[in-house]
């Protein structure tokens, strides 16, 4: 069974000291204390923290890193408001929060690729594209986003983009195996292969495949206020990042050892961290196949920007929907990665 509340968390997002190591380049003059929200538990999306913080990568960098746990307090908003000086958090909520007047930029992507995928039961023989989802029960939370992913893929498919929405009061596998929902959202590198493991057969259709831009689903994002104050320490602190999703890359044994013992009562379950960060190695996630590693792809960012916009999802301070299209470059920057 798949955790409903991280479900929730996930598409609720949407709508709304130490001596000087020798001869380390980018050591300061006194280890320098950062602090980084997760957005939600603990899972192989968080893997290059962990790597960076427990084989000395931060250490060696000078900083002592302090990696804050998710709270009932959303990840952007704890970077906004200054209380973390970086944060997980994704596209959408990156968009949709800094539309509305957060002061976040994104510093570096945690994967390359879409994540998210609309699935069904692979016994819906009927279902054999999406516009067969067409009159269907989504069970999902309603969120602008959702309708417009959901409706956008149906109708690029030839369908009308008409469904019903059920929010889900049991697991999305309870709920489709019973038969009170048709189809939901799911991540395939996290749920996707807990479904693989548990012996549940889906089948799914990947947003981009069907006239929703390609997105990076997950970031790593800070403050304007931050990055001006503070250049050095967070060219450190994303360089030091990037070095351990490298390794977790090119050591994923090892890499999945260390994140299942700094969160031993969290990650029970060794088979599922092992798998989902095999998937996340083996589609090019952490790494794009032509080797890109935490960089923000600016067309990428654009045109997931741009549709939010068209779409009417992006809204201002007051709640209103823009009516002028934002420079979307001032939302992201890879000027940390060096």
């Amino acid at each position: 069974m798949i955790d409903l509340t991280r479900r929730q968390a996930l598409l609720l997002a949407l709508a709304s000291s130490l001596p000087l190591i020798a001869g380390s380049s980018r050591s300061f003059a006194a280890t320098q204390k950062v602090s980084v929200a997760l957005d939600w538990t603990v899972n192989t999306n968080h893997i290059g923290l962990f790597v960076a913080r427990d084989k000395g990568f931060y250490h060696e960098a000078g900083l002592d890193v302090d990696i804050l746990p998710y709270s009932d307090t959303g990840a952007g908003t704890l970077v906004a408001n200054r209380v973390a000086d970086f944060g997980i958090n994704g596209t959408i909520s990156l968009f949709t929060q800094k539309t509305a007047g957060a002061d976040l930029k994104a510093v570096y992507a945690v994967v390359q690729s879409e994540t998210g995928r609309v699935v069904f039961n692979a016994a819906r023989s009927e279902i054999r594209s999406p516009k067969n989802l067409d009159g269907l029960i989504y069970g999902g939370f309603g969120s602008a986003w959702e309708n417009a992913l959901i409706s956008t893929i149906i109708r690029h498919d030839g369908g009308k983009g008409n469904f019903e929405t059920v929010t889900l009061g049991t697991s999305a596998y309870e709920a489709l195996a019973n038969g009170s929902v048709d189809f939901t959202l799911e991540v395939s590198t996290w749920e996707g292969i807990e479904a693989e493991l548990k012996g549940v057969k889906q089948r799914s259709f990947v947003y981009a495949d069907y006239g929703v831009p390609d997105e990076h689903t997950t970031l790593i994002s800070s403050s304007e206020a931050y990055l001006q104050a503070n250049p050095a320490l967070a060219s450190a602190f994303v360089q030091a990042t990037r070095r351990g999703y490298q390794f977790a890359v090119d050591h994923p044994g090892e890499a999945a050892a260390l994140l299942i013992a700094a969160n031993k009562d969290a990650l029970t379950n060794p088979a599922l961290i092992e798998a989902s960060l095999k998937s996340l190695i083996d589609g090019h996630y952490l790494r794009a196949k032509d080797g890109a590693l935490g960089t923000m792809d600016p067309a990428k960012m654009d045109a997931i920007g741009d549709y939010l916009f068209t779409a009417g999802i992006l809204r201002d301070g007051d709640g209103k929907i823009l009516a002028q299209r934002p420079d979307f470059a001032k939302y992201f920057s890879n000027s940390a990665l060096g």
